[in-house]
């Protein structure tokens, strides 16, 4: 296949497939510059990556029901693209995919496909067992016939975000981060299981300990329930208060954030933050931060042979485990063991 004039890349959520798409974006800039690339983006998503530059972004509202729709096919009216990627497997994003006209239309292997998805395409990535879903993502420069790899997550952060950060964050201590929330309520840690590991920091390592969050009575009452636990130094709440930038701002100061499989652990990457993963519902394998998945506690395999019955590698590769009391598997201990080997290593990287 040769160069092609334009590609549309199809990805509209979540957070952090998004943030594992920034590798594929910046790979088709460094290598096919010529190329005019179109991204069609949730409406939340586009508030992260939006400022990318060299590349058009047209949102799609998933809220808006059919107007949604109505409206993504008016912007694409009379469009044409040599390639599109349709790199999402939902019945959304497979509908709206039907607004890109393109007489290539990449989609994922049939052991990745579901919601009729091999229905909107004509070509399939190579399978991949086994695959992080950033290696996934990038079967589809393959399959356009681009076979570099560019390992950069780099995104724009505007002075008004470091700011922000810069007045929350005492210059003088390091700063442990908590994310406690992931948009699956299964995937949550216990409140008083966090507030262990903030007392912990605070006490061993001297760390100021800053609850991060968005604005959702979920994510609230959480918050509450942690600083409550807390039995030394009260967190800095920040929960409801910050943006997707002022919260990568705040990642920068950060010495580790702790989170469970989220959006918050994959926008880490973007300013090389460790990230303590708390993974049993989901394999960290395949969807874990991708540059932390040494420092992440994973009792994947554990959950599978409670809840299952069987081991982790006989599950099929993506599957989820999101039981009632499955993230009870991780013990506080293992999280304080993991932050203690990363402070550790920090201090032998010669960082403060």
């Amino acid at each position: 296949m040769s160069v092609p004039e334009s590609i549309c890349l199809l990805r509209l959520s979540a957070l952090g497939d998004v943030t594992h798409m920034l590798p594929i974006v910046h790979t088709l800039r460094r290598h096919w510059p010529q190329t005019r690339l179109t991204w069609v983006i949730g409406k939340f998503e586009a508030r992260l990556v939006g400022d990318l530059p060299d590349v058009e972004f047209i949102t799609f509202d998933k809220r808006a029901g059919w107007r949604g729709y109505h409206d993504l096919h008016r912007q694409l009216a009379g469009r044409h693209f040599d390639v599109a990627c349709i790199m999402q497997v939902a019945l959304r994003a497979n509908l709206a995919s039907l607004a890109v006209r393109a007489p290539v239309r990449i989609g994922f292997d049939r052991a990745r496909a579901k919601d009729g998805h091999g229905l909107f395409v004509n070509q399939r990535i190579m399978p991949g067992p086994g695959e992080h879903v950033i290696e996934g993502f990038f079967g589809f420069l393959r399959a356009a016939g681009l076979s570099a790899r560019e390992w950069c997550w780099d995104l724009p952060i505007p002075d008004e975000a470091r700011n922000w950060a810069a007045a929350q964050c005492p210059p003088d201590r390091p700063v442990l981060l908590l994310s406690p929330c992931s948009s699956h309520p299964q995937r949550n840690w216990r409140a008083e299981h966090y507030a262990h590991v903030a007392d912990h920091a605070a006490r061993r390592h001297g760390l100021r300990v800053i609850l991060c969050g968005g604005p959702s009575p979920a994510e609230r009452a959480m918050g509450d329930a942690i600083t409550a636990a807390i039995t030394g130094e009260p967190p800095l709440d920040l929960i409801g208060k910050d943006t997707l930038k002022r919260f990568l701002a705040l990642l920068e100061r950060a010495c580790a954030l702790i989170s469970p499989d989220s959006g918050p652990a994959h926008m880490a990457i973007c300013t090389g933050t460790p990230v303590i993963g708390l993974y049993a519902a989901s394999n960290p394998v395949r969807s874990g931060p991708y540059n932390s998945r040494q420092w992440c506690v994973d009792r994947y395999d554990a959950a599978a042979r409670k809840f299952l019955g069987k081991p982790a590698a006989a599950l099929p590769w993506g599957r989820k485990l999101e039981f009632p009391g499955v993230m009870d598997l991780i013990e506080p201990e293992a999280v304080t063991e993991r932050l203690d080997a990363l402070m550790a290593w920090r201090t032998a990287q010669g960082e403060a």
